[in-house]
């Protein structure tokens, strides 16, 4: 609730490890469905709330998806490049329930967050099409990478252009990054993302990058003044906050962009 009082239009669930794979570390992966679905009816309840209060501006639940503890791409084993520990179809059955659970609980829209393998984005977009198919109904979705270090690539190796090209057949509401960076150092990919995207753009950094305590300094009035250069610059629809971010954050960031039109997607597209 503190986040929509502060002027926020989409709040996300808060899902990211509410998958069988992540939960299994907790022997809770029969609970995996019911804590998406109660997490989204939870959101949704404040949603509700703020939309009385506020009749003129709805509010919207983003039910997240985390990319679980395990990687389809890359070999957790040094001497073993080829084995994995997980497979694709175990992946897309643990994202089917994360789905599930969402959409049962009232998610407006599905974000499939914080991606280092893009396979593990591809099962979960796998799983999400069937899910859409069964319902015979559709609902946005939204897929944002993660750029794990001065590389500029994620972690399996793809760029930001790679990682949009990737993802495309998607046809995906939006396509951005978020977490791992702080504002400054997240512009540069998220202007690759912009030149090529057609669909709307989204960026979720983090407040800076974290102290040798793993805490995070940079002040509300610090991050949305770097944020500001996102709208200005025509780069984004959807702006956001990761790790370190709180209401103060989010509240001077929308304040600092109020002013501005988001990027204009049929302009790209036409470009």
């Amino acid at each position: 609730m503190d986040f929509l009082q502060a002027g926020c239009d989409l709040v996300e669930t808060n899902t990211f490890n509410a998958n069988r794979i992540s939960q299994a570390d907790y022997a809770l992966e029969e609970l995996s469905e019911e804590l998406n679905l109660e997490a989204a009816r939870i959101a949704r309840e404040a949603c509700d709330e703020m939309e009385k209060q506020t009749p003129d501006k709805p509010r919207f639940v983003v039910g997240t998806i985390g990319p679980t503890n395990r990687t389809a791409s890359i070999s957790p084993d040094v001497s073993s490049p080829g084995y994995r520990n997980i497979t694709f179809d175990k992946l897309v059955d643990a994202y089917t329930e994360s789905v599930r659970g969402l959409l049962d609980g009232g998610a407006d829209m599905i974000m499939i967050e914080t991606i280092f393998d893009t396979l593990n984005a591809k099962a979960a977009i796998f799983a999400i099409e069937q899910e859409f198919a069964r319902r015979d109904e559709r609902w946005p979705v939204l897929v944002s990478g993660t750029i794990t270090d001065a590389s500029g690539r994620t972690l399996s190796g793809q760029t930001a252009e790679a990682f949009y090209f990737a993802v495309a057949h998607a046809s995906p509401t939006g396509v951005g990054f978020n977490c791992a960076l702080g504002a400054d150092q997240l512009k540069q990919h998220i202007q690759a993302l912009s030149r090529v995207a057609d669909c709307m753009i989204t960026a979720h950094p983090n407040a800076g990058l974290p102290n040798e305590f793993g805490e995070y300094d940079q002040s509300p009035e610090e991050m949305a003044e770097i944020v500001k250069t996102y709208a200005e610059d025509g780069l984004v629809n959807i702006i956001g906050g990761c790790c370190g971010t709180t209401p103060a954050h989010l509240k001077a960031i929308g304040e600092s962009i109020a002013q501005f039109k988001p990027r204009n997607i049929k302009q790209q597209k036409a470009a």
